[in-house]
């Protein structure tokens, strides 16, 4: 699957972009999560093609509704944001973009997620607290999707992270939203590039699953996990861990169900040699553009095809011991999903 341009196909908009236009410079406008996608397609590593959702719509979609999210209990804030509806304007801006997606027509399955401001920087991380939906069909429900992104920015969790944050958090909070087109993944996991746990910069630590990373995020999986040397790609640690579910897409066509992974392949490992090859050079490479480490998001496609989901900086990390400490699967998780 290639990156998809869109700018031609919908013509400009004032409150959507083509990923393939954004770069760094645009995370005060669209989020830390679309400008790095933007930055990644830049750099010609493979991203599943897309378009943002600016956080300029999220404010002008307070506005209309006469929603004062600060003043409000996060619970109510949240209902009130998913139940207005979208302005007209940037509805129609959505729907164009989506069906755009569609080359050779139909309703293609996307992944709609949040992109708020201050998400994915190097001061912090709201990964695992806001909305990410997937395999996400049809112009409406696309549209649904990203109110429900919006509404996400007054999580319980969301919120409890940015009064930790305190005089670091956004003075005004507001969502930007990432659509791109489904990976129908074979396997898909997180890798950092270096030990999350140790700090020590020469490896890469990758862990992975079957289906969909759902699994992996929701804790209901201990996933594969590997530790593999940047200098010579030498396997230096391997834990193949019983995968017993997976995520996959509804027979529906919208929406993904789970369903459990027959016995000899719960105990395989999902990743190859020749894969996981591929993801150090991946992970070396999008390290190398960002300049520091990086927390990156994979999926490898049934044709055996590797993506980049989204790359964040690793936002804290320890000193190095003298010797390294065992990267389980867990330290992974906990690493990625800890408060920084």
């Amino acid at each position: 699957m290639a990156a998809v341009g869109l700018a031609e196909a919908t013509g400009a908009g004032a409150r959507t972009r083509d990923l393939s236009e954004l770069s760094s410079a645009d995370a005060p406008q669209f989020g830390g999560k679309s400008a790095s996608l933007g930055e990644l397609l830049g750099a010609g590593i493979p991203v599943p093609g897309g378009f943002a959702v600016c956080a300029q719509a999220f404010l002008e979609h307070l506005q209309g509704a006469g929603i004062d999210a600060e003043a409000m209990a996060p619970g109510d804030a949240r209902r009130a944001i998913a139940a207005a509806p979208m302005a007209a304007a940037t509805a129609e801006e959505v729907r164009r973009r989506y069906l755009a997606l569609a080359r050779a027509g139909g309703e293609p399955a996307v992944a709609v997620r949040s992109s708020a401001l201050g998400e994915d920087s190097e001061q912090a991380t709201f990964a695992g607290q806001q909305e990410s939906l997937l395999w996400v069909r049809g112009a409406g429900a696309v549209c649904d999707a990203v109110r429900a992104c919006w509404a996400s920015l007054y999580s319980d969790e969301a919120v409890s992270y940015r009064a930790h944050l305190g005089a670091a958090a956004p003075r005004r909070p507001a969502m930007g939203v990432c659509v791109q087109l489904m990976v129908d993944a074979a396997a898909a996991g997180v890798m950092f590039t270096c030990n999350p746990v140790s700090g020590d910069p020469s490896v890469v630590a990758i862990n992975g699953s079957w289906g969909l990373g759902a699994a992996v995020v929701g804790g209901e999986v201990t996933p594969d996990d590997w530790l593999v040397s940047k200098v010579t790609g030498e396997v230096l640690r391997a834990t193949i861990s019983p995968k017993h579910l997976e995520y996959v897409p509804s027979a529906e066509g919208s929406g993904t169900v789970c369903r459990e992974v027959e016995p000899p392949r719960a105990q395989a490992p999902c990743l190859d040699e020749d894969a996981l090859g591929r993801l150090v050079a991946l992970a070396r490479t999008v390290e190398r553009h960002f300049g520091c480490h990086q927390d990156i998001e994979w999926a490898l496609d049934r044709a055996g095809e590797l993506f980049v989901l989204q790359s964040r900086p690793v936002t804290a990390l320890p000193q190095r011991p003298r010797t390294d400490p065992p990267t389980s699967a867990l330290a992974l998780v906990m690493a990625k999903f800890g408060a920084a």
